[in-house]
């Protein structure tokens, strides 16, 4: 594990997702993860900037990767943190084409050179928070910290599209079908629920182009929790957290349906199950407010004491395929 992250915010965590910035450095305080925050860091143009302009967003990119390399690290690697998913996306897609093409990188660096920055492709390790929580502090130290387990609480996990796909690192073993964040929940004592749109898209900036292709996104997410009961969704990313409570009323009124579905981020439901007080990790901000969910937490495991009876394949059954997996669904 690292001796310490640079750590790149984004607008996000500035403003509408202050939560998840909150709960993200008292989780990282509790499990000893040091996060600096790149000085003078900018906007990572979010998705639409590289459809219009795309030296120019890559260079804005770049130059928070540039700052993150001229950080004082006394010779040992870079890493670098984004909590945001859109933004861990936009900094290791820069860095991954820049050392695939020595024309952009070269093109890139002349922009830098404007501002006195520069930057070496490959110097920065891009990191979303969930693979170092995952990856470099494990499950075990994080079921070491849970001092009030989620027992009873019925959790979908909701990686969204930019976290495991296009994944230039390799990391996920199933991009299409992950199950880090599952195990991870799980290690919190939450019942984690069969999620089977865990990596659709929220529809991202859809509601501003075309509402009705966004809210039927959304509407999907939404009720595949709720068929499979879920109390809540946990979220990675500020986008995917904004679209799901945000836009729940406007999905209610559209469809005519009544969910009444909390969104929280992984780090406050981590947040919670190490002592946390609600408060504490910003909960009680969201649209649709987390709050009265967590009096379905129990003291006790909600099967503790009963044994599963493991249910007898039908003989006149077709034989089904199963999914193959790791603990910790990476390779």
């Amino acid at each position: 594990m690292p001796n310490r992250y640079a750590y790149y915010p984004g607008c996000s965590l500035e403003k509408n997702a202050r939560a998840y910035h909150i709960s993200t450095l008292y989780v990282a305080e509790k499990l000893g993860v040091a996060l600096e925050e790149v000085p003078d860091w900018n906007c990572c143009g979010a998705t639409e900037y590289f459809a219009i302009a795309a030296l120019p967003a890559y260079a804005l990119v770049a130059r928070n990767l540039a700052l993150a390399q001229g950080m004082d690290w006394n010779g040992g690697q870079r890493h670098l943190v984004a909590p945001c998913s859109a933004c861990f996306l936009n900094l290791s897609k820069t860095d991954h084409y820049m050392a695939d093409s020595p024309q952009l990188a070269a093109q890139v660096n002349e922009a830098l050179a404007a501002g006195g920055l520069h930057y070496d492709p490959g110097a920065v390790f891009v990191h979303h928070l969930l693979d170092v929580i995952v990856d470099d502090v494990g499950y075990e130290k994080v079921q070491e910290m849970v001092t009030k387990p989620l027992f009873g609480l019925r959790v979908a996990p909701y990686y969204g599209c930019l976290v495991t796909r296009p994944d230039y690192k390799h990391i996920h073993n199933e991009p299409e079908h992950p199950f880090c964040l599952d195990d991870l929940l799980a290690a919190l004592g939450a019942t984690v629920i069969d999620y089977p749109v865990k990596t659709a898209c929220c529809g991202g900036h859809m509601t501003q182009i075309s509402e009705d292709t966004a809210l039927e996104l959304i509407r999907r997410l939404l009720k595949a929790a709720a068929d499979y009961r879920a109390d809540a969704i946990v979220a990675l990313c500020p986008m995917c957290q904004l679209n799901l409570d945000g836009y729940q009323a406007q999905v209610n009124k559209h469809f005519g349906t009544d969910y009444h579905i909390p969104i929280l981020y992984f780090t406050q439901v981590m947040g919670l199950a190490f002592g946390a007080t609600p408060e504490e990790i910003g909960i009680g901000k969201e649209f649709v407010d987390a709050r009265p969910v967590l009096n379905k937490i129990q003291e006790k495991p909600p099967e503790e004491g009963k044994k599963r009876r493991k249910k007898r394949r039908d003989k006149q059954a077709l034989p089904m395929p199963e999914l193959l997996r790791t603990h910790t669904g990476r390779k």
